[in-house]
Order: C-alpha cells, then structure tokens, then sequence
C-alpha cells in the first residue's frame, strides 16, 4: 500500500489547467480567473449619499434644532447644478450625488420639512462626512480585485460589473464524463432480477461534478464485455477533459476494466492505504486523464473527494485544491485496530456560534452503505490504530 498524500500528489503532477477563455461576464459564475483582475475605475464613481434625507454643511448644524433654507432635491441618476450655501439644504435620496458645497446627511427621520415655506427643521447636529460615501473609498483605480485562482461567486461578480468589467479571462469549464462498470448495473427502474443492482454511482459521481460547477456528461453504463468497456472509455476521453469510471479496480476475476485501460491508457494501479477507497487507478488516455473509482458507492464518493475532486479543481485552474481541513470534537468513539489505513468515517457534524464543530457518527460505516454518506457532513480521519474517545479531538474533512 501507498499512503494517501502520495498517491494524491502522483495524480496533481500528472494533471494541467486547462486552456484559458474569454466569456461574457454574465456567463462566468463558477469559473476561475486565469489572471489578476485589476480595477480601472474607482468605486463609488463620486461622492453620495448612503441614507434618503439633506445634504448640508455639518457646521450649520451646530445648535441643533434649527431650520435651514430647501433650495432643491437631487435624486439617485441625476445631478444638482447649484452649491449649498451657508444656511441651506438639499432634499437628496439614497445613492444621489452630493451637491457642491454639502459635507453631510441628515437622514429624513431626523428633519421636519416645511414645503410651504421651503425650509426644513434639522432636529440634530452631524459631523462631516455623515451618511456620506465618498468617492473611491471601496475601490481605487489600479487596486488588485482578486488574484488569479478566484473562483467567481455572485459577490465577485458584483465587485468586477462596479467597476465596468463585460468579458473575464478565465479557465475553461472542465468537461468531465462519468461511467459505470458492471454487468450487475441496471438504471430503467424495472424490477431487479436476480444478481442485479440498481446503478447509484453514476447518479452520485454526476452530481459531485455538478454540484463542484463543472459541466457533468453521462456516460452511461458499460457491461463486463471489453469491446463495451473499451468503446465507453474512447469514447469519454475523446469528448471531455477527465474521465471518471467506477468499478473494476479492484483486480477481480471478471474485471475488464484493468485490461482495457492498459491497453488504451498510461495506468497506475494503486492500493492506498486508507478505508475506504483503497484500490484507486489513475493515467491518461492520450492526454486525458482517467480516474478509476472503486464499485463500492461510499468508496466511490470518498475517492472522488480524496483523490478526483482536488486534480479537477487543478484543471480547473483554482488556487486551493483542498479538501478542507477543520478540527472537530468527537461525541462518539471513533477510534479503530490498527490495520494499516487511515479510516474516513462518516459522521453528521454542528457548529457552535464561534465556529468550533462537534461531529458524531452518521450510520453504518460500511463501504456499501450510501445512506450514512448521504447524512454526513463531514468525514473524519481516524489515524491507523487510533482509540479515539467521546470528547476527543479528531481532523475532519468538511464536505458541505
């Protein structure tokens, strides 16, 4: 067997970004910057008004209560073209430009406005700069927005629209096909025959590709014949950028899946030292890299994070390949004898209000128990050997 960091950093070294793209703004949520992205403007573009109220001179508001001079209203979109003088005030609404001459804002709810005899009573005293944004004071032109390796939420996107971005460089959306294996594998809803078991893997392994924002092909279910197996496998590397297969790695009798890929592919065979997931294979067909999961559906979810989901975020040019790490406070034993591997246990995990997680055994920890993975937020990393106790610390890996 292999230890896990070496099998991970076999497959990183193996994988690339891939090629760089220019998209529409609107189209790039969830796709990583292929360069810095660098503001041109600065935001806010001029000084305004964060609260609906009067523009003023905050020194003629010393004394307050008093009544000063409404000269007029500026509305957000539109501008004033006369100076507040000493003595007078603007109606402005939120997001307005501030009028020549105003330093502050005195919100609505603290004025009484005399329309009749154009004049409004200030009931408070403000300071300079009250309510007031001023200009660039968020963004300056030249400021780094985000560095390349950002990967695009609705916040960053809003961020590079402020200061007039319509097209991003970023990396390619990854393409990646998943496949399952198995004679046994039926997915049409009819009832099982004997021997038969409904497909959950692929249905799985799609939606960990959806769900991480990369596009997700279906690549069907390839039976336990070669030619089958071979066709499924060409065919996924000549159409996407990374091939994810399940089953067939685990060198059993009828297993074609080692066959076909050694002839078609550059494969390493491996055996890693964690439970579950420890039979893993990885290479290129061509140029396109082929991850073999286990059958087992825990152990092809738990692969698929350990060892695919980090390669694929590489390819898809992200800076922080994770998984994320956070120490956590065990409510059950998890401890376990000593058999070589590091065991990923799936457990259900809480947050107190500081942060600090509390997590405890989602269910059975079988490899073909899929309903504690689905329950799980977390998996935690049991040391080989270890006699962890309720109330011992343990690392987990955060899953949602």
């Amino acid at each position: 067997m292999i230890s896990l960091d070496e099998a991970r950093q076999y497959v990183l070294d193996r994988v690339v970004r891939l090629p760089v793209v220019t998209v529409p703004l609107a189209d790039a949520a969830g796709l990583v910057l292929a360069a810095d992205a660098m503001a041109a403007e600065q935001v806010p573009p001029f000084d305004n008004t964060a609260m609906d109220g009067f523009a003023v001179r905050a020194a003629d508001t010393v004394g307050a209560p008093l009544v000063l001079e409404m000269i007029g209203t500026v509305a957000a979109g539109a501008a004033f073209d006369r100076e507040c003088g000493a003595g007078q005030a603007v109606r402005i609404m939120t997001g307005a430009p501030m009028p020549l001459g105003a330093d502050a804002v005195v919100m609505v709810e603290r004025t009484a406005l005399d329309e009749a005899a154009e004049s409004v009573e200030i009931e408070i005293e403000v300071p300079v700069g009250n309510h007031v944004r001023t200009a660039g004071e968020d963004v300056q032109p030249g400021d780094l927005l985000f560095p390349a390796g950002t990967q695009l939420t609705a916040g960053h996107l809003g961020v590079l629209a402020s200061v007039g971005f319509q097209v991003v460089n970023v990396v390619r959306r990854p393409r990646v096909g998943v496949v399952s294996t198995g004679d046994e594998l039926v997915d049409d809803g009819r009832a099982l025959e004997p021997g038969e078991i409904r497909d959950s893997n692929r249905r799985t392994l799609l939606a960990l590709v959806a769900e991480a924002g990369w596009d997700a092909v279906d690549l069907g279910i390839a039976v336990d014949e070669k030619a089958d197996i071979e066709a499924s496998f060409v065919e996924g590397a000549a159409s996407c950028d990374a091939v994810l297969s399940s089953g067939g790695v685990s060198m059993g009798a009828f297993d074609y899946v080692k066959v076909v890929l050694d002839e078609i592919g550059d494969m390493r065979w491996m055996q890693i030292a964690i439970k579950p997931a420890k039979p893993f294979a990885f290479g290129l067909i061509g140029e396109t890299p082929m991850f073999g999961l286990p059958g087992n559906p825990v152990s092809s979810m738990v692969s698929f994070e350990l060892m695919a989901k980090p390669a694929l975020r590489k390819m898809a040019g992200e800076a922080d390949l994770g998984p994320r790490v956070v120490r956590a406070t065990s409510v059950d034993s998890l401890g376990h004898s000593a058999d070589g591997k590091t065991h990923f246990l799936r457990v259900e995990g809480e947050q107190d209000s500081y942060g600090r997680w509390t997590v405890r055994r989602a269910g059975g920890q079988g490899s073909h128990q899929l309903t504690a993975m689905a329950r799980a937020d977390a998996l935690a990393m049991v040391p080989d050997g270890s006699a962890m106790a309720p109330g011992d610390e343990v690392d987990i890996i955060v899953l949602r």
